[in-house]
């Protein structure tokens, strides 16, 4: 039984991607001009404000998955590198590369897999955090790369 599930796990995604196309839209922090392409068709609801700074969190229909566009302040200018450091990722990450301009980040937590990517932007920090499931990890690389890939500062 166990089996079945998770093969029609693995064939829900892309079953939903095919049914309809992907609605890409720019989304736009209003405070500070972040900017990100947004697969709308998948992260169809809002969820609201993020935590901390400015910004949107979007789910999918059925929840399995959620994204943060946001934008942190960076009141120290730090570096990538620094701001990084600052947030205690754990010790556990299975991808960092950090850049002059940018961090990327990305482990499992659970039954997820989490990506974060923050691009240096002066007094802010623009970040795109995913957190998806780890057994449609193949269905969901090309949705990390255009979204990360988009992001942006005006």
């Amino acid at each position: 039984m166990r089996t079945i599930f998770v093969v029609m796990s693995l064939l829900a995604f892309p079953v939903v991607a095919a049914a309809q196309p992907v609605d890409w839209q720019k989304y736009v922090v209003p405070e500070t001009g972040a900017n990100v392409d947004l697969p709308m068709t998948i992260f169809s609801k809002d969820a609201g404000q993020p935590e901390s700074g400015y910004g949107r969190r979007f789910l999918t229909a059925d929840g399995r998955a959620n994204l943060t566009v946001q934008s942190v302040p960076n009141k120290a200018n730090d570096s990538p590198a620094a701001f990084l450091a600052k947030m205690r990722p754990p010790s556990d990450i299975v991808y960092r590369r950090v850049t002059p301009n940018f961090f990327v980040v990305s482990s499992f937590r659970k039954d997820k897999i989490w990506y974060d990517r923050c691009n240096f932007a002066g007094r802010f920090m623009n970040c795109v955090l995913i957190n998806y499931p780890a057994a449609e990890k193949r269905q969901w690389d090309s949705v990390v790369a255009r979204i990360s890939d988009t992001l942006t500062s005006r």
